[in-house]
């Protein structure tokens, strides 16, 4: 929604209808265009649960194009978002968005547990395609460790040297989504190669193909990470809040 007149002012019970898949418009999350003094925009996402949420990568890369084609015309973006700064630029008809830096990976048994503007819990699998994402997800997300803050959790495979598959299960919207950012980034630097310096890994999600790029200093720190992907427009509309 474009809120840079600061009109807009949503209860958490109206950001949940207005994401019902049945009463409402229907989507994992809803986000706010917002003026800023210092940056092109400011981004205020809230997950489904009518939740303000942590950062959203896919949400960013989309939030980048519709600001684009609200009049917000750059060569380069620069916006702030509840993780702080991100810089963005069009490249061959994708967005590529520069995500927080990466200082800090904790590697539990065999999974592995990174913040990349929200927090993820990555596994991986030999066969992602025949999980049950929705019941094995919610499980950990739920688990003792998790339940209170929440935790995002990833199940990647690996399908090629720079290629994996990812599913994703989301707090906030508690379920399986399509595709996301955020958990996408995660899942490629579990994957990222054993020599350091940049490189980039594509990624297939239910909902698409996106790319990560980054530049790995150690084992555990990584900066210069870019999620790269398509944003494209579906509708537009009018819909009485009440």
């Amino acid at each position: 929604m474009d809120n840079r007149d600061g009109n807009i002012s949503l209860t958490t019970e109206q950001v949940k209808a207005l994401c019902d898949r049945k009463f409402g418009i229907g989507s994992d999350g809803l986000m706010l265009l917002n003026t800023s003094s210092e940056y092109d925009f400011e981004m205020v996402y809230y997950n489904a649960d009518g939740n303000e949420g942590s950062m959203c990568g896919n949400g960013g890369r989309c939030l980048v194009q519709f600001a684009f084609d609200r009049g917000i015309k750059r060569d380069k973006y620069k916006f702030i978002a509840t993780d702080g700064e991100h810089d963005a630029y069009f490249s061959e008809g994708w967005i590529n968005l520069k995500m927080k830096d990466v200082t800090e990976v904790v590697v539990d048994k065999d999974s592995y547990i990174v913040n990349t503007g929200s927090p993820h819990y990555v596994k991986p699998t030999n066969d992602v395609q025949e999980l049950n994402v929705y019941e094995e997800g919610r499980a950990i997300r739920y688990s003792d460790e998790f339940k209170e803050e929440g935790i995002n959790v990833n199940f990647v495979e690996r399908l090629d040297e720079d290629l994996i598959r990812v599913r994703t299960y989301e707090r906030g919207v508690e379920n399986e989504t399509l595709s996301c950012g955020t958990g996408v980034t995660a899942s490629a630097l579990f994957f990222a190669q054993d020599g350091l310096g940049f490189n980039r890994i594509e990624v297939t999600t239910l909902g698409g193909n996106l790319a990560v790029e980054y530049e790995k200093l150690s084992d555990t720190i990584f900066n210069n990470i870019w999620l790269c992907g398509p944003a494209t427009f579906v509708f537009k509309g009018t819909i009485n809040i009440t």
